[in-house]
């Protein structure tokens, strides 16, 4: 959320940062914002202008009484006690329109709110214009992309080799979009996850966290737009909880209206959760893979800084991932989102994609952000800087992990002919010193 002052002063930027975005629809929410602004402003202004008079009024009437008191013609008693009145009546009046005001500013700062929660966060200079995904920049790749010389069965059907998944029960259990995973395959998945929290504590030197894996609807609204709030969200019937989509919901929650003393900045955390998604929209279900689904786990990076390091942190975290992915012997990319990409809270942001031997074709498996101010705005997170003055901190955060998806990309990077599937050495401590996992069947 844009600060309202910067706004009503730069008007014309903001639209033209929505131009930028290919939203021109939200173009005259741009004007709302200023009048609703507009008015409150006036109401305030003449709430001050009220409580000037009042306080005059109030002080007139002290020596008034003062004369009543002492006064004995019966006719200058008459005349000051009218006065008096006069200007209690005033008083009156003036608490009654203030309280109109009061009301009407309420109702105005609510609009100003919705709207501005609409606006778009200003993009970076660096970010690339494009209308959407499609238009996506390749940086840097990281590690060869391989093709064997063998055909890569779908990752489905690579585990079921294992005995590793079952999605026909978890259907009867509870529908489209979930799992059971079993054996070599889960202990997999969990060690992916382990080794993940591993090295961002031991490597990194970021402080590890179990967040809570449900929030309040204010917190939700703080931290993502309306439009993936309703496409993400699961709702708790009948009580104010959403279960999180991702950890980062929750993990930047957890400042909320908090002062944090600049000398605890850079707050680096690693967080670990569960995430539940509808995955609602054009993109839907896989229905019959693991790609995309209601439940999935992941180990998070969250960072919450000074504004004039969020960029150097942006460039830690993704090259974070890149690392992780090939100590696993995974080939990635860095993929730059474009403007029409980004999330209206997002100042810049980038994906990482790992290399799919059965696609030929990199895909998506984890995602880096750069929020600016925005979170910090909408959830009231302030920085008391050494010369005691407040400030907005700067929120980021980026994927370390998030299995099953990522196991798509290990099982067919580290498949081999025969079937089996390889285990790099940095897994090997937490799959029980195996280097190499062999199917139960064809």
């Amino acid at each position: 959320m844009l600060d309202i002052k910067f706004l009503r002063e730069n008007p014309e930027l903001v639209k033209e940062n929505i131009r930028k975005k290919f939203q021109d629809s939200k173009l005259p929410l741009v004007d709302e914002a200023i009048r609703l602004d507009k008015e409150k402003r006036a109401a305030q202004q003449e709430v001050e202008q009220l409580k000037a008079r009042r306080n005059k009024l109030s002080k007139a009437n002290g020596p008034l009484f003062g004369q009543l008191k002492k006064c004995e013609d019966e006719a200058k008693k008459a005349e000051l006690q009218a006065q008096i009145d006069a200007n209690n009546a005033l008083v009156k009046a003036d608490d009654d329109r203030r309280a109109e005001l009061d009301k009407l500013q309420s109702e105005l700062e609510v609009k100003l709110r919705e709207v501005m929660y609409l606006i778009p966060n200003i993009i970076d200079p660096s970010v690339p214009i494009g209308k959407d995904d499609s238009e996506n920049v390749e940086v840097e790749r990281f590690g060869e992309p391989t093709v064997p010389d063998f055909e890569v069965p779908h990752h489905v059907d690579i585990m079921a080799r294992f005995d590793g998944i079952d999605k026909d029960s978890a259907g009867r259990v509870a529908g489209m979009g979930f799992y059971y995973l079993l054996g070599d395959i889960a202990r997999l998945h969990e060690a992916v996850l382990v080794y993940a929290r591993d090295f961002m504590i031991d490597e990194k030197g970021f402080t590890y966290v179990i967040p809570p894996f449900m929030m309040h609807g204010d917190v939700v609204k703080g931290v993502m737009s309306q439009a993936d709030m309703d496409g993400m969200m699961y709702k708790i019937e009948g009580e104010d909880l959403y279960l999180i989509g991702t950890s980062e919901h929750s993990m930047i929650g957890r400042f909320i209206d908090q002062i944090i003393p600049e000398q605890q900045l850079p707050l680096t955390l690693t967080s670990y959760s569960p995430c539940f998604r509808k995955e609602v929209g054009s993109h839907g279900l896989e229905e019959r893979g693991v790609y995309r689904i209601h439940q999935f786990e992941k180990q998070e990076m969250i960072v919450v800084c000074r504004p004039e390091e969020s960029m150097e942190w942006y460039d830690k975290l993704w090259k974070n991932s890149v690392e992780l992915f090939r100590n696993m012997e995974i080939p990635v990319r860095q993929l730059e989102c474009c403007s029409g990409d980004l999330a209206d809270l997002k100042v810049k942001s980038c994906d990482i994609e790992a290399w799919s031997p059965r696609q030929q074709k990199y895909f998506e498996v984890c995602s880096c952000s750069n929020l600016g101010d925005a979170q910090a705005r909408r959830l009231g997170i302030r920085v008391k800087g050494a010369d005691g003055k407040l400030y907005l901190a700067h929120t980021l955060n980026n994927t370390a992990v998030a299995p099953p998806r990522m196991l798509i990309a290990f099982l067919e990077n580290h498949l081999q002919a025969d079937g089996s599937v390889t285990i790099p050495a940095c897994l090997q401590p937490y799959m029980g010193g195996k280097k190499v996992l062999l199917p139960k069947h064809e």
